[in-house]
């Protein structure tokens, strides 16, 4: 292939899909889960990256199986058509056809050893690890289409790669990290307070966050504390009675017998007569087992739009937990939120 023309739109073509290899594969590396799955709720192509990131070994071995066919297509095309055009220049200078033969030959192989390093590999590494969200979200789509295409010769080289790496003890990851772990997240912590680079106060706050993993929701409430609650008969009267007594604007309806059956919003009876049933203005009471932990509870919450939550064990109702409890157990000295 001697045409210059079509040598160099070979070359372009052979490097910028190698740099498409190489984006992709730092890119997944250096992505954010979490920040994935924000941007998957509303885009195509973030789901794709986040399918790709659950994938991991599956997608490092298409981009490296991309990355040697590009080097290889380099080193049959572009190198030979530049050796043979450099051979007859040195050759030219006087040089026996031997020796212009071995120097068109090694400056060949530099001149595209250069150009595949400089820029198929190490322009478009910094690029996708300076923006590794954005350029995963980018590149995801079309290298899903390649893995479908290829998918049965990257599960047979990465089966065999997984092999070896089981071989010496290590466990090979499917998927990108999340990020850090509860444990290395609280000695990061611990370590900061205790050189100063965190105010005591704020390392509280954060450690009392990250006990939210492991603390139930049956250790926070307070099982003697009295249900601000009113029977399952009762008036729209009686439920800002319980306000005015007990301070808190959601009342519980339905506590005789320690068993709500829902949950009024004062501010939803202002407008209602006295003795209007309180029970035409309750809503479903969420309700939650004593063994779950706070953080699971918390995401329930905000989930279902709830700042209440009966706690129960077995048939039993333990308390009420409210986002002001969690909320004043992470920032004592400062949240004082109205239940």
């Amino acid at each position: 292939m001697n045409d210059p023309w079509i040598v160099l739109a070979a070359t372009v073509a052979v490097v910028g899909l190698s740099a498409f290899f190489v984006a992709v594969e730092f890119a997944l590396m250096a992505a954010k889960r979490h920040r994935l799955e924000d941007a998957a709720a509303t885009s195509r192509p973030a789901r794709a990256a986040l399918r790709s990131s659950s994938e991991l070994t599956l997608l490092l071995a298409g981009s490296q199986l991309g990355i040697t066919v590009c080097t290889l297509a380099l080193g049959a095309v572009t190198k030979p058509a530049v050796h043979h055009w450099l051979t007859p220049l040195f050759e030219g200078w006087g040089l026996p056809l031997v020796a212009a033969d071995v120097a068109g030959f090694v400056l060949a192989l530099v001149i595209v050893t250069l150009l595949h390093l400089v820029v198929g590999e190490m322009a478009p590494k910094s690029w996708a690890i300076a923006h590794p969200e954005r350029s995963a979200t980018l590149l995801a789509l079309p290298m899903r289409a390649f893995m479908a295409v290829t998918r049965p010769l990257l599960r047979a080289l990465n089966s065999a790669a997984n092999h070896l790496v089981r071989r010496v003890g290590v466990e090979p990851a499917d998927h990108v990290a999340a990020g850090h772990s509860p444990d290395a997240l609280r000695h990061l912590v611990e370590h900061s307070a205790n050189v100063g680079a965190l105010d005591a106060g704020y390392s509280a706050q954060i450690s009392g966050a990250l006990e939210m993993e492991d603390l139930t929701i049956g250790e926070v409430v307070d099982p003697d504390a009295e249900l601000a609650g009113v029977g399952a008969g009762a008036t729209v009267a009686e439920v800002r009675a319980v306000t005015r007594r007990s301070g808190h604007l959601r009342i519980l309806v339905g506590v005789a017998g320690r068993a709500p059956t829902g949950v009024v919003h004062v501010r939803d009876t202002l407008t209602a007569p006295d003795d209007a049933p309180a029970a035409g203005f309750a809503r479903p009471v969420l309700t939650l087992d004593a063994g779950r932990t706070l953080h699971a509870a918390l995401r329930e919450m905000r989930e279902t739009r709830n700042h209440l939550a009966v706690v129960t064990d077995g048939d039993d109702v333990v308390g009420v937990l409210t986002l002001a409890d969690v909320l004043r157990r992470l920032f004592p000295p400062a949240v004082a939120v109205p239940g």
